[in-house]
């Protein structure tokens, strides 16, 4: 029992009081408008990286999604050969138009 009684005073000792308030003046003591400043500046940049992040995401994605979709074309192309000369016109494979012909410059 004995080495429970300064256990129960230590328990039953009133809190210790709060430490005086401070002296010093609060424009020393705070960050002020420089310091809120700064911090707006900040999150303003943040805001716009974590904006510009996501439009670079998105856009690879995307590219990722086309290469992706051009290489079972391709692929659907390569295996049926006979499908695509069936859907080309005569006028689709035939040679491009001659150009027509210019003057010779004078000079």
């Amino acid at each position: 029992m004995s080495a429970l009684v300064p256990v129960i005073i230590w328990l039953a000792d009133p809190t210790p009081s709060l430490p005086p308030a401070s002296t010093a003046p609060d424009d020393l003591v705070t960050p002020g408008v420089i310091g809120f400043v700064i911090t707006f500046l900040v999150a303003v940049a943040t805001v716009f990286l974590i904006i510009d992040m996501t439009r670079r995401i998105r856009r690879v994605r995307y590219r990722e999604e086309i290469r992706a979709q051009l290489a079972v074309e391709q692929h659907a192309v390569a295996s049926t050969p006979s499908a695509l000369s069936k859907k080309r016109s005569p006028a689709s494979t035939s040679a491009l138009p001659a150009k027509p012909a210019t003057k010779p410059r004078s000079g």
